[in-house]
Formats: C-alpha cells, sequence, structure tokens
C-alpha cells in the first residue's frame, strides 16, 4: 500500500469531485482508475478498523462516484446472458481462490478474500468480503459494504451500500457473524463480531436495538453487540388512529463460547429456546 500515490490520488480526486478539475483530464482519470483498481486488487479499502474504531475513506466513495461518472455503458456478454453496462464484472476469480456459482456477481472494484463463496448472489463495486464468508442465494452486498471473514450471509440477505455523501460510514458486518434468510442491514449499521441475527432482523440507523436479557431493557441503535443473539421484535407506538407495534430487534442472549463457529443459526437460536 505504501508504494500507491494515495495522498495525490486524494487531492486529485477531491479536486474533481469539487469541480475543480475537468472530469476529463488525464490526471483525474489516472486517480479515479487508479483507486477503484487498487480498491479491486484489496490493497485499499473504503473502510478499515483502526485503533478499535472503524474509520471511513470518504475520499474512495468520491472516487466510485466519479468512476460513474466518467465512464460509458456497453455491452458485456458472458455465456448465454448479456448486459449493458458501465463497470466491467470481477475477472480472474480461479487465481483469487474465489467460488462464483452462475449466475452470481461481483463487480470490478469489489475485493473477495481468499475462500469466498458466492452463490447465486451479487456484491457491488467498494466492497469487501473476507476469507471464508459465504454469500448464500440472492444475498446482495451493497457497494463500499464491509464484510468480515468466516460471515454466512443466509439467502435473501440485504447488506446496504452507500457512495454518497462521502463519510457516510457503509454496513459493517464484523468477522465470524451468522445473517439470517431475509434479514435486512442498512445505513451504516455495525454487526459486531460473532453476532447472529435470526431471519427477517432489520435494522436500520434508527432501529431500536433493544437488550432484553436484563431485569429491564436497554437500547441502542446503529449497532449490534458483539456474540449478541438477535431476533425481529415489535415495540408498541401510539398513534392517532391507535396503538401499533413498530419494528426493533431484540437482544435474547449471546452467543456462548461453546458454540463453535460453523454453528447453523438454528442450533445458535436453539440455546434461547427459539428456532428460525
Amino acid at each position: 500500500m505504501s508504494a500507491l500515490p494515495v495522498e495525490r490520488w486524494k487531492e486529485t480526486v477531491a479536486a474533481a469531485y469539487q469541480g475543480r478539475l475537468a472530469l476529463d483530464a488525464p490526471e483525474a482519470r489516472g486517480a479515479v482508475e487508479g483507486a477503484v483498481a487498487a480498491l479491486d486488487a484489496g490493497t485499499l479499502r473504503v473502510a478499515e478498523k483502526l485503533d478499535g474504531e472503524w474509520v471511513t475513506h470518504g475520499w474512495l466513495q468520491q472516487a466510485l462516484a466519479l468512476y460513474f461518472r466518467q465512464r460509458v455503458s456497453r455491452t458485456m456478454e458472458v455465456g448465454p446472458f448479456e448486459y449493458h453496462d458501465k463497470v466491467p464484472l470481477k475477472r480472474d476469480l480461479a487465481a483469487a481462490q474465489v467460488r462464483v456459482v452462475p449466475p452470481g456477481v461481483a463487480r470490478y472494484g469489489a475485493f473477495l478474500e481468499p475462500g469466498v463463496i458466492l452463490m447465486p448472489g451479487y456484491v457491488n463495486i467498494g466492497a469487501r468480503v473476507g476469507e471464508g464468508t459465504l454469500v448464500d442465494t440472492w444475498a446482495t452486498v451493497g457497494s463500499c459494504a464491509q464484510i468480515g471473514r468466516r460471515v454466512h450471509l443466509s439467502g435473501g440477505v440485504g447488506i446496504g451500500g452507500v457512495l454518497e455523501p462521502p463519510q457516510s460510514r457503509p454496513v459493517i458486518v464484523e468477522d465470524d457473524c451468522f445473517i439470517g434468510s431475509r434479514s435486512i442491514v442498512v445505513e451504516g449499521v455495525i454487526v459486531e463480531e460473532g453476532a447472529v441475527l435470526g431471519a427477517g432482523v432489520v435494522l436500520t440507523s434508527s432501529t431500536p436495538v433493544v437488550d432484553v436479557t436484563g431485569s429491564s431493557p436497554a437500547t441502542t441503535r446503529g449497532r449490534v453487540p458483539a456474540r449478541a443473539v438477535v431476533i425481529p421484535g415489535a415495540l408498541p407506538r401510539e398513534f392517532p388512529a391507535g396503538s401499533f407495534g413498530v419494528p426493533c430487534a431484540l437482544v435474547i442472549g449471546r452467543r456462548s463460547a461453546s458454540t463453535d463457529l460453523k454453528t447453523s443459526l438454528n442450533q445458535a437460536l436453539r440455546e434461547h429456546g427459539l428456532a428460525v
């Protein structure tokens, strides 16, 4: 990473993004193409954990936004499939030790670490997926999302993406998490290491995450604690038309230290008397 002209790229991308440098200027194209190539190769990433805190590199989000503006759509043929898009598909999967099952798609500018399995799902530009992670059928990983190692994104999971405004934190799923079928995680939510989300959990930045394991509920937003076991819930709320339940996420326990990292979602939930 030290060999990359990162500081020069940052200055050039900022100038182009702010309109101080023409989008078609050679230096603008070079900085944008270089940044996206580094994301594709995994030598740069949109967000990383530094001193225990996640830091977002907004200039890379700017570079991705400019990348779309600099390119024109073209037709791509992949076997019987035809695409028409501005961004090419990720290449050299065998050399990267990545398995992609047709018609799974990873876009150029995403990085998949060795051992990733992508079923017929989707990984968008700027995203990063860690070693040994399974992106199951029809699961989607949005732009710039950061998925850790040994994660299981079950069928139909929706991980939201973000490009603008720059510096917006992407969704982050840390190592060894299990995200249950049809769960949705968006708006920069952090799912901390080893957490288990039951099927159908919906998490936005404003969704109450209610820990009900103590004598009284404790509510947070935007973050699921490490090793938490979470299921969908509802909280009562008064409206002019009456009292109705609004969605929340319930922390019903913690994944035990004896739980093997390969344990299925059902087994993890059965420890707390539940099955999904």
